[in-house]
């Protein structure tokens, strides 16, 4: 199975979840996860092509390229050095993505899933995605309460 995700950069809370099974293209469920009210998005490279599907106009796309592509720019030149800079800037923005998987795999203890099927085991995910919604939003909650 896999777990396809929209992260809000500002809240970093996960309000859009698809679950598909595992040989599904990250690019296929791309659109899918927006909301329409997003200007940028910051993707990792499984959603290499994104940008130039029909449907994308008006997004800015911001995706990671390929390890390899990466690996091949000379740093030391500042045409290379440039992209570098760039890429490490957007993946910090990219990183917020991977603190849900965290909180459900490092403080939930669902590091292995006990498959039952697609359907049982995608009823459980976007469960799970928004208890990690909640443990990560707790301190803004208790601040609303005591007001």
């Amino acid at each position: 199975m896999k777990a396809h995700i929209f992260v809000d950069a500002g809240s970093g809370l996960a309000p859009t979840m698809i679950g598909t099974s595992a040989n599904v293209n990250d690019v296929t469920q791309g659109l899918g996860l927006l909301r329409g009210e997003e200007a940028l998005v910051f993707a990792d490279p499984g959603y290499q092509g994104a940008d130039k599907l029909s449907e994308a106009t008006g997004l800015q796309w911001h995706i990671a390229p390929r390890p390899g592509k990466r690996r091949a720019l000379n740093k030391q030149s500042p045409l290379g050095a440039l992209p570098e800079q760039a890429e490490k800037i957007n993946g910090s923005v990219r990183t917020k993505a991977a603190h849900p998987f965290r909180v459900i795999k490092c403080l939930f203890g669902l590091t292995k899933v006990c498959y039952r099927g697609l359907v049982k085991t995608m009823a459980q995910a976007p469960i799970l995605f928004v208890l990690s919604n909640l443990w990560m939003a707790r301190n803004r909650l208790a601040r609303r309460a005591d007001e």
